[in-house]
């Protein structure tokens, strides 16, 4: 099927590219607007958007974007010249328009000719524009066309990201078939894990988060060109050294091996090595992008959710300059719209239950971002009712999650990660933004994928903070090599927090199992083995204090081979669980890459 935009196809890339990020800006704009009305500033600007939209579909002939832009540029102009005074009510049909602005631009990004606007939305535009009292509220969904497929509901959400497609296979041995898993080594090399599958949108509410074409992935990135500039550079070096060795190389096979030849030998190896280096990071800096890229969508989703539930809440946003994996931000879009919608529903009080407690009526939720280390931390605080630990042990057992033992065996912080269990929620009512249980599971989920953790802490009215840890990228995973039964494994480095020679007589039996005391701290000891079903060693010669998402706990192993960054390579044709995916080691081994959180689950 030809494309209605003929040779303007490559004009309307460059439109939506920029017309897109103009549509972003433009729902900060709007929020910051409606509680400054007055600023001229602002209002010249979210006109001249406008215009410049209007203008990019007018020179590709997009009439129905061009009459939907119009109408609103000339209400801007009407608030600019105070015929018009900005209220909630007016300001609810301009976030329409741009609902119907970024529903269009779903068309024209698979090359499609959007229809109209929504007929509502137009009627109250004019409305707006003539002057008319009692504008009636036009809900804002703009559902697809059929050329579009619906989005699922949340039931349909959870079991896409929850269906194992068939029964679970056991995992083969992994000495037996360790050579049919990995792909050919000649092959390794030059390929890279499947693309990640889109994530389900969200269920459609009354009111619809601010995110434009959420199913598609972008298939292009912004460079700085100073970043290019240190990659072309960083080549050129390695060009050369690459000579010098091949230099090298000629001289010592034809019979030159003197003490100054071999040394020159080494100081080019180490210079290739630093380089190697410095263009590993070079590269992956030119994937990093502002996680303020995805921190921009959510002041417009907290506007209109806040307007929805009745309540006064201000989205604080701090760190959007903080970089991140490209692919990252994208991954990270739903869980975080999980989390803010669930702060806005569970967590702020309403205005009347905040005076009540001496709080101000205007509830806040911060999102903020900071590199710490080679991780990113990512934090979504509000001042809410914050959780209650008993309340969520009486729920959990309630709703057959756990039983009444397990629940009063538990600490308040154990109590309140049970918030992340399938099927739990507090709500009594299922309503268009929760209920259904099926939130949290999925956000600490999708977490963890992105070989990241969730911790969620609590105080009783005075609020909740979930604290999200990431890894910069996910190209290259910092592990720890360590070695049972002869075998090389990698745990994920970020889970690592000591290494420690053990003693036998050190470790103790406690309720049947093994701990051991380190600095006054009792630790469960688990071996590494024991977590692949392997016979365990009689005399572990050292143990790795680790890390997981719940609780801290002592690995035995039999030696450790050392540090190094790794790129995990997919297993062909099936995925044993509790690994996941392979690497080569220096001396050309293969070296089964664990998937740590799923082993320490599968185990509890």
């Amino acid at each position: 099927m030809s494309s209605p935009f003929g040779a303007m196809t490559d004009l309307l890339g460059d439109f939506l590219t920029e017309a897109g990020e103009l549509l972003s800006d433009l729902d900060n704009k709007l929020v910051e607007l409606e509680k400054n009305p007055n600023d001229r500033g602002l209002l010249n600007d979210i006109f001249r958007s406008f215009h410049t939209i209007k203008g990019g579909a007018g020179f590709l002939n997009v009439t129905p974007l061009v009459s939907l832009c119009h109408r609103t540029e000339n209400l801007f102009d009407k608030l600019r010249t105070e015929t018009l005074v900005l209220s909630p009510e007016l300001m609810d049909h301009i976030m329409d328009a741009t609902a119907a602005v970024r529903h269009m631009f779903g068309f024209l990004t698979q090359n499609q000719m959007p229809p109209a606007a929504d007929e509502a939305v137009l009627l109250a535009l004019d409305a707006a524009l003539s002057n008319q009292p009692a504008l009636p509220t036009v809900p804002s969904t703009h559902q697809p066309s059929h050329q579009q497929k619906p989005q699922p509901d949340w039931d349909s959400l959870y079991n896409a990201l929850t269906d194992q497609h068939g029964p679970v296979r056991k995992p083969p041995e992994i000495t037996d078939t360790i050579q049919t898993l990995i792909q050919p080594l000649n092959e390794v090399s030059n390929t890279s894990p499947p693309p990640a599958k889109p994530a389900p949108a969200s269920r459609p509410s009354t009111i619809q988060p601010a995110a434009s074409n959420s199913g598609i992935r972008e298939a292009s990135i912004r460079v700085d060109i100073n970043r290019l500039d240190m990659v072309l550079n960083l080549a050129g070096e390695i060009g050369l050294t690459k000579n010098r060795l091949t230099c090298l190389r000629t001289g010592i096979l034809n019979g030159t091996n003197d003490g100054d030849t071999l040394h020159a030998l080494d100081e080019a190896v180490s210079q290739l090595d630093l380089l190697v280096g410095n263009l590993q990071n070079a590269v992956m800096k030119t994937r990093m992008q502002p996680i303020g890229r995805l921190f921009q969508k959510f002041p417009r989703m907290v506007r209109d959710l806040s307007r929805q539930l009745g309540k006064e809440v201000e989205l604080v946003i701090e760190g959007e300059d903080t970089e991140i994996d490209k692919t990252m931000i994208e991954d990270l879009n739903d869980p975080l719209v999980h989390l803010i919608r669930n702060a806005l529903d569970h967590g702020v009080d309403s205005p009347d239950e905040r005076l009540a407690q001496g709080k101000p009526a205007c509830g806040i939720i911060r999102l903020s971002a900071m590199q710490s280390g080679d991780h990113i931390l990512i934090e979504i605080n509000d001042d809410g009712r914050g959780i209650n630990p008993e309340t969520i042990r009486n729920v959990a057992v309630q709703k057959g999650l756990i039983d009444i033992v397990s629940a009063k065996s538990l600490d308040d912080k154990q109590a309140c990660n049970l918030i992340f269990m399938p099927g739990f929620s507090t709500k009594q009512e299922i309503s268009d933004i929760s209920g259904r249980g099926v939130g949290m599971d999925v956000v600490k989920t999708n977490i963890q994928k992105l070989n990241g953790r969730i911790d969620v802490r609590s105080t009783i009215n005075q609020g909740t903070n979930f604290l999200i840890s990431l890894p910069l990228t996910l190209a290259i995973l910092p592990v720890l090599i360590v070695e049972v039964s002869g075998q090389p494994f990698a745990v994920p480095l970020s889970m690592v927090r000591e290494i420690l020679p053990i003693d036998p007589s050190q470790i103790q039996e406690v309720s049947g199992r093994a701990t051991m005391v380190l600095r006054n701290e009792v630790l469960p000891v688990r071996s590494l083995a024991s977590f692949i079903h392997w016979p365990d060693s009689d005399n572990p010669a050292f143990g790795v204090l680790m890390h997981s998402a719940e609780t801290s706990f002592i690995l035995t192993i039999d030696r450790f081979i050392g540090q190094d960054d790794v790129v995990i390579k997919p297993l062909l044709d099936i995925k044993p669980e509790g690994v996941a995916g392979a690497t080569l080691s220096g001396d050309g081994g293969i070296v089964l890459v664990l998937d740590m959180e799923t082993l320490v689950n599968k185990a509890a």
